[in-house]
């Protein structure tokens, strides 16, 4: 949820891949995109109005980039907490990291691979954008122009390096009692999946199918056979005048011959 506040710079919505949170702090809204990094809006655990400042990717990869600015903080916190600025305002003193005497009060930083920083917000008054200052490296080192201005690789990045996500908790140690029946489940398993696979394998070649039945005989009795007497047969004559005997047996009609 984007909370209003009364303030006079351009605020914009947060954009595709800028990060909500880092660390305590809530981030809102952009308040300028600068050539190190980019500012936001956010609040404070307690509820205050914090202006933060997050280098680029680009930024976040250069040592040299990222020691500058890590250097600008903690010099703003010993400011913080002797009042007096080492080695004065000058130019030199920005080139090693220190910032204007002007530079807000740091509330929190992270001085890690993505460092950040959050000082408080006041309208119309320098903000975070002063520690990212210090990043962009010009060609002057002592006051005087001895050579061309130059392009940091990174300039013009305005991706925010977003710091990395925490680490995961450490796996729950398991009871002596929850790895003893993790281990009977799986033993029980193992025994059933063997007695099936053995059910499957073996036992089917021992049982053969019964033979089916064969059907009943049927049995057709045939007619009994029928007795019928026998047809004599007659004798043929011979030819006539023959000297041969007859053919007609003497014996039939007591040798008299056919009639």
């Amino acid at each position: 949820m984007l909370v209003c506040f009364d303030v006079e710079e351009m605020v914009t919505p947060l954009q595709y891949g800028d990060p909500t949170h880092v660390g305590p702090i809530a981030l809102q809204a952009r308040l300028r995109t600068a050539q190190a990094g980019l500012v936001y809006l956010g609040q404070a655990p307690d509820g205050r109005v914090v202006s933060v400042a997050v280098l680029s990717s680009g930024a976040a990869l250069d040592a040299a980039a990222r020691d500058r600015f890590v250097t600008a903080i903690k010099e703003a916190e010993r400011q913080g907490r002797t009042g007096v600025l080492g080695w004065g305002a000058t130019l030199v003193d920005r080139m090693r990291g220190r910032v204007a005497p002007d530079t807000p009060p740091v509330l929190a930083m992270h001085d890690g691979p993505a460092p950040w920083v959050a000082v408080p917000y006041a309208p119309n008054a320098p903000g975070a954008e002063r520690f990212l200052d210090p990043v962009t490296v010009s060609g002057t080192l002592i006051g005087q122009r001895h050579g061309p201005d130059f392009l940091h690789y990174w300039q013009g990045d305005a991706t925010p390096a977003v710091p990395g996500p925490p680490a995961p908790p450490p796996p729950a140690v398991a009871t002596r009692r929850s790895v003893v029946l993790a281990s009977t489940l799986l033993a029980t398993l193992v025994l059933v999946l063997l007695v099936a696979a053995w059910l499957l394998l073996f036992r089917g070649e021992d049982e053969q199918e019964p033979a089916r039945p064969l059907p009943n005989t049927q049995f057709v009795p045939s007619p009994p056979p029928e007795p019928a007497s026998p047809v004599p047969q007659r004798p043929t004559p011979g030819p006539s005048g023959s000297g041969s005997e007859s053919p007609w047996p003497m014996d039939l009609d007591d040798g008299r011959g056919p009639i």
